[in-house]
């Protein structure tokens, strides 16, 4: 399967949600700025532009699991952004197992630039670029 799809990536988070864009000719994503969230809650207006500006044929949802696979509290919160994403604008959402995702972002960026490089908006991007990359990997 060759396909060319553009995948938007979200890394979750209650205070901040991480976005890259995927494309799946390439395997490779490219981080974008990360959304402020109010307890959750994005500013769906940004994600309406996101949508229209790349135009995704997926969008991709981190999923947070326990280290031994099983649910937490989180991953309920996390499946109802990907419903609402999905009952807001009608596109395939694929869910993707984020273990380590944010602990593998910290020591790319710590490998990058030391702690100066390890801000939470580039830390939640790169971990929505991870996470696509995960995904991409499964596909293939």
């Amino acid at each position: 399967m060759s396909s060319s799809r553009t995948v938007l990536s979200f890394d979750y988070g209650t205070k901040s949600i991480g976005v890259a864009v995927g494309n799946e000719l390439t395997g490779s994503a490219t981080l974008l700025p990360a959304l402020k969230a109010q307890d959750g809650t994005p500013n769906w207006d940004q994600i309406t532009k996101l949508i229209s500006d790349w135009q995704p044929q997926v969008l991709l949802v981190g999923l947070p699991l326990n280290m031994d696979g099983s649910e937490q509290d989180f991953t309920v919160r996390t499946r109802k952004f990907a419903n609402r994403l999905h009952g807001r604008y009608g596109l395939p959402v694929a869910l993707h197992d984020e273990r380590l995702s944010t602990a593998d972002a910290r020591s790319r960026l710590f490998a990058e630039g030391g702690y100066r490089k390890l801000t939470k908006d580039k830390v939640d991007s790169l971990s929505a670029q991870i996470i696509f990359e995960g995904w991409y990997e499964q596909q293939s």
